[in-house]
């Protein structure tokens, strides 16, 4: 799903009903605010908005009607924090702090932390690693040793360079070494959660910086279950990109030892919506068990003369002495916001362990 159609599918989640609730919260736990405004604020103009827009929307509503002093301020929104549903509505809480709290750095990044567990600070916590780098790192290397996952996880995602649907961190961004102590912290963590954010934070760095992110990962104990969890994760890109170092770090960095006995494709013409079926039977003709990653790279056709192409995953493994392995992937051909397709013969290549086995086509007809 891309992020427009995401935007589409969640914007409804701050409807009517979710700031009459939101109203409803503030009527107990603070009677002076006005109700009745900060849904006339809220409702104004709503259907024209889109996600991100509703969010701030409820944000900037809630500060019309709560009190000017900012610590009473947030002593109402956590108050009101733990009814608010769906838990993405939550994410106004953060924004608020952000909108309205540079001014009180501390108390802002504690609130921040308060807000997480109810659903996540993370774009909350950006402008102040915007405004004071150093100092926002400094308390988040103190939330990466911290009891709660949540709040762990905000150690990591909130200081993600590439954070999807927020602005990049130039900063961080430049210079990975600054996230670095948050990183190694939890480069072991017993969260899925936590770690998720960790590869993916990596993942963001090796798109400026993939050997800084090699070398680190190549200092990992990786015989840790949960660091070799991050690092093959982590590495996900290089990895397609058929990078060998990537690959030795996740035991693939040697040429497969198989036969090819099948790499086809289903059927050899399609249509917009249709579905291209991928089928890949092979059989290991190695001595010892071996790590295979397996991917296709898709060529598309694009306006005039010029090809873009795409890497997806089939399938990492390990592959037994002898064993046979049959992969069947299904992919509808269809546009997105962010690819249109055009007429003609599409090249799909092979790869194993970043090594083009076979090359196979179909043609692409726009009618």
């Amino acid at each position: 799903m891309n992020a427009s159609t995401t935007d589409n599918a969640l914007k409804h989640i701050f409807d009517e009903d979710c700031y009459a609730r939101v109203a409803g919260l503030l009527r107990t736990a603070a009677p002076q605010c006005d109700t009745e405004r900060f849904m006339a604020l809220s409702l104004r103009d709503l259907d024209a908005l889109s996600l991100m827009q509703r969010l701030r929307r409820m944000a900037d509503s809630l500060h019309a009607v709560l009190p000017d002093d900012y610590s009473q301020a947030l002593s109402i929104l956590k108050a009101i924090a733990p009814g608010i549903k769906p838990t993405f509505a939550t994410l106004a809480l953060p924004d608020f702090v952000a909108r309205y709290g540079l001014h009180a750095f501390d108390e802002s990044m504690q609130a921040l932390k308060f807000f997480t567990p109810f659903g996540s600070s993370e774009y909350g916590v950006r402008p102040f690693i915007r405004e004071d780098a150093a100092r926002a790192l400094a308390t988040m290397r103190t939330w990466a040793e911290d009891d709660d996952p949540h709040v762990r996880r905000l150690a990591s995602e909130g200081c993600r360079p590439r954070l999807p649907w927020s602005f990049h961190l130039d900063e961080l961004a430049q210079n990975p070494e600054l996230a670095a102590p948050i990183l190694e912290a939890l480069r072991s963590d017993d969260s899925l959660y936590v770690r998720k954010s960790v590869a993916n934070h990596l993942n963001d760095v090796t798109k400026l910086h993939p050997t800084w992110v090699l070398d680190r990962l190549a200092q990992w104990p990786l015989d840790n279950v949960h660091c070799a969890w991050i690092a093959r994760h982590a590495l996900r890109t290089l990895i397609k990109r058929g990078d060998k170092r990537a690959l030795a770090i996740v035991g693939a960095g040697t040429r497969a030892e198989i036969t090819l006995g099948r790499f086809a494709l289903a059927p050899d013409t399609v249509r917009l919506g249709d579905t291209l079926t991928v089928h890949v039977d092979i059989t290991s003709t190695g001595h010892m068990a071996q790590r295979l990653e397996i991917d296709y790279r898709l060529h598309y056709v694009r306006a005039g003369t010029s090809l873009s192409t795409k890497v997806f995953k089939l399938r990492a493994c390990t592959i037994a002495p002898g064993e046979r392995l049959v992969i069947t992937r299904r992919q509808v051909i269809r546009d997105f916001s962010t690819r249109k397709h055009y007429a003609g013969r599409h090249e799909i290549d092979l790869m194993i362990n970043g090594d083009t086995l076979a090359h196979a086509h179909f043609d692409l007809r726009i009618e």
